[in-house]
């Protein structure tokens, strides 16, 4: 028997402060009243205040800074807003990629040993092979990647590359289905120079065409 369901009080005050931005009573960037304030006119208390900000903020309405307080940073929920947060996740992924890899190259391309060139040129073939899957072709290129960062004889630099390695792993999948596409000649060759840098322990263009591809990565 189907039941009429309560919409939670901080639904209803998210709802109620959502209603007034958007008849303009707060324009864009403009500070929210207090807690103190806002609870009475909407008939609720502090906490349902706060839950009601958090959910808001979480729809890219409203912004907390810290100090400062509460201001309109949309004037109606971002539909796209878990996108938005995708990409920033992604970009920021690719920052860190860059700060790791970059240096790796350069760092590989001096240290590299024989046995090591080889693990890297198999694993640049690996990555060749996969470009059907998503997920298997980002895991062929995080292998190819990390046999890089591996000949860099940098064991800090390993262990930077492997901590965030499954929140890499997600954002990379992600960036893949925004795009669509994956697994380009274009895309393969841009790897193969890098190796091919390495091969002939010419750091300096290892870490420019490494900073290079990954710079393309990045989203906006």
């Amino acid at each position: 028997m189907a039941q009429v369901r309560r919409t939670p009080l901080a639904e209803q005050a998210a709802d109620l402060l959502l209603e007034r931005i958007r008849a303009g009573e707060w324009s864009l960037g403009s500070k929210l009243p207090g807690e103190n304030t806002l609870g009475p006119q909407l008939g609720v208390g502090r906490s349902t205040v706060r839950e009601a900000i958090r959910r808001l903020a979480g729809q890219g309405v409203l912004t907390t800074r810290q100090g400062a307080g509460v201001f309109v940073a949309s004037l109606d929920i971002i539909e796209d807003w878990s996108t938005a947060l995708r990409q920033a996740d992604i970009n920021s992924v690719i920052e860190a990629r860059i700060a790791i890899e970059v240096e790796a190259a350069a760092l590989a391309a001096e240290r590299r040993s024989p046995t090591e060139l080889r693990v890297m040129k198999r694993a640049g073939d690996q990555r060749d092979a996969q470009r059907t899957d998503i997920e298997a072709h980002v895991d062929a290129d995080i292998a190819f990647h990390r046999a890089i960062v591996a000949a860099a004889h940098n064991p800090i630099l390993v262990d930077l590359f492997d901590s965030f390695t499954p929140r890499s792993r997600q954002a990379m999948i992600d960036l893949l289905r925004i795009n669509g596409e994956f697994g380009s000649d274009t895309d393969q060759h841009a790897h193969l120079g890098i190796l091919d840098a390495i091969t002939d322990r010419d750091g300096q263009t290892a870490a420019a065409l490494a900073r290079e591809h990954l710079l393309t990565l990045k989203i906006g």
